[in-house]
């Protein structure tokens, strides 16, 4: 917690209030402009900077006084309104269900557009904490959610991103999707992503001896084991019928019908030598 944040909230409680109006709707939340100076660099800038067209000298008590307002008007009301709760209360409520980490997710964007350190690291601590807790692992859509509001040095979006690759790392390689569906269709559509988790894991340092070496066949499993055997006989054979079926393929060559007897054979030889086919010095076992 920073100096000003350590401050007494009375202290910050000052009479001088701003207006933010936030939403679509332009919800108004009067707030005290202490306090919410104190808390975030983005509104001290906002209401006292000296391009800030608020950094004007206060009116006389012959002037009227003109009240300080500032519209938020792409941000999300619920998510205000919590984040309102941490400013005078300071703390964030614990969530109880996978549906509470949407509001979570949105009140941590707030906290790193507006600069708040003790909110982003805060909200970050009871996200990663619902994860542990639940033995569960953050949702596609919870990643490309943050993926498309953060910068790659979001401490957020390395969270995801290195639970993301844990899961996928632990996944059961047996299993009849050891790469569920629509994460395969996401990495295939997000190449940064698909980066950022082999980043990731390079990043745990795997002791070496541990990670398996193709090179010296130490890969997990081998072609008889894993069954690719039996499976790539099934593709030639289905290949081989799909060219049947289109009459690229004789079936009496697949079938072995083809196979000429010994007695065709011989008749074969016997015509071919009297038409001179045969090579000089080729000779007949009757000729032996």
């Amino acid at each position: 917690m920073t100096d000003s944040q350590e401050r007494s909230l009375h202290e910050l409680l000052s009479h001088s209030l701003v207006d933010i109006y936030v939403g679509a709707s332009s919800i108004r939340f009067p707030l005290h402009e202490k306090l919410l100076c104190a808390r975030s660099p983005f509104f001290q800038k906002i209401f006292h900077s000296s391009s800030s067209p608020f950094s004007t000298p206060r009116p006389t008590s012959k002037s009227p006084s003109k009240s300080k307002s500032f519209a938020l008007p792409e941000d999300d009301t619920d998510a205000f309104t919590t984040f309102v709760g941490w400013l005078y209360g300071g703390s964030v409520s614990t969530p109880r269900s996978e549906a509470d980490l949407g509001g979570l997710f949105e009140l941590y964007l707030m906290g790193e557009k507006w600069a708040v350190k003790a909110l982003c690291g805060e909200t970050l601590e009871h996200v990663r904490d619902w994860y542990r807790e639940s033995d569960t692992y953050p949702g596609l859509r919870r990643v490309q959610y943050i993926y498309a509001n953060t910068s790659p040095e979001s401490p957020m979006r390395r969270m995801l991103v290195s639970a993301t690759a844990r899961m996928l790392v632990t996944k059961d390689p047996d299993a009849e999707q050891p790469i569920p569906m629509h994460w395969d269709k996401a990495l295939r559509k997000n190449g940064q992503l698909a980066v950022d988790l082999i980043r990731m894991v390079q990043e745990w340092r795997i002791e070496e001896s541990k990670v398996p070496d193709a090179r010296k066949g130490d890969i997990v499993g081998d072609v008889k084991k894993q069954g690719l055997g039996d499976a790539i006989e099934e593709k030639v054979d289905g290949e081989v019928e799909e060219a049947m079926k289109r009459g690229e393929v004789d079936d009496t060559l697949v079938n072995g019908d083809d196979e000429d007897s010994e007695e065709e054979v011989a008749n074969s030889e016997d015509t071919q030598d009297e038409q001179g086919l045969l090579p000089n010095g080729v000779k007949t076992e009757d000729e032996d």
